[in-house]
């Protein structure tokens, strides 16, 4: 199987024990899932704190698997820097988050590594399309972010087909995430909505069989 062409999936470490981080690190680790993602809150763009730049840069040492941090704080060109102390590979930014969303992702791109923005529900699609060619990563909130174990919110579907559309059309290659309520039941749906990576936290670590969870994702067939 292409590796390329497969729906990867990216467990979310907020869904994770904290009590026993490492033994969360090894249950993706031995998954074979494609990234691991790092939300950061801060407090004030949502409603609740996660963690900072040491939570990440200790991760860093039980995994080489591509570390997606998705930055859901206020002025995050302040942060951008120790983040990728940290270690990781992708950090993505709410395009409401930045008032100077290109320079924010032309920050990020001088340090060396991958980036992306993400919109919460409200948030249409259009208001990004002029900095769709300038990144690697768009990340679709299916939720309202802060919180774990929400719903899907269904009209994220059409935000997902329309970012699909728009890339065929220009001929584009930045990848589509989309995090927040995934579970086995609608990841079919996501997927050939035109999705590349399914952010999963409670789905994946509350799973009965995780590498089978990733299997039967990784099998996912475009229709």
């Amino acid at each position: 199987m292409n590796n390329e062409n497969i729906c990867k999936l990216a467990p979310s470490m907020l869904s994770c024990d904290f009590s026993n981080v490492a033994k969360g690190v090894e249950l993706i680790n031995t998954s074979n899932a494609d990234y691991i993602h790092l939300d950061v809150m801060d407090g004030q763009f949502v409603p609740n704190i996660s963690f900072g730049p040491k939570f990440i840069k200790d991760m860093r040492l039980l995994s080489s698997l591509p570390f997606d941090t998705h930055l859901m704080v206020n002025n995050p060109d302040l942060l951008i820097p120790a983040f990728v102390e940290a270690g990781s590979d992708i950090i993505t930014v709410h395009s409401e988050a930045s008032i100077h969303l290109h320079r924010t992702i032309g920050n990020i791109h001088q340090h060396g590594i991958k980036a992306g923005i993400s919109i919460v529900p409200s948030t249409e699609v259009s208001t990004i399309f002029n900095m769709l060619h300038e990144i690697e990563m768009v990340l679709v909130m299916s939720v309202n972010p802060g919180f774990g174990g929400q719903q899907f919110i269904n009209f994220s579907y059409e935000k997902i087909k329309e970012l699909a559309s728009y890339r065929e059309k220009h001929n584009l290659d930045f990848l589509i995430s989309v995090d927040g309520g995934i579970t086995t039941h609608n990841a079919a749906q996501i997927y050939n909505s035109g999705a590349d990576i399914l952010v999963m936290g409670t789905s994946f670590f509350y799973a009965k069989d995780s590498k089978e969870l990733v299997s039967s994702i990784h099998e996912l067939k475009r229709t």
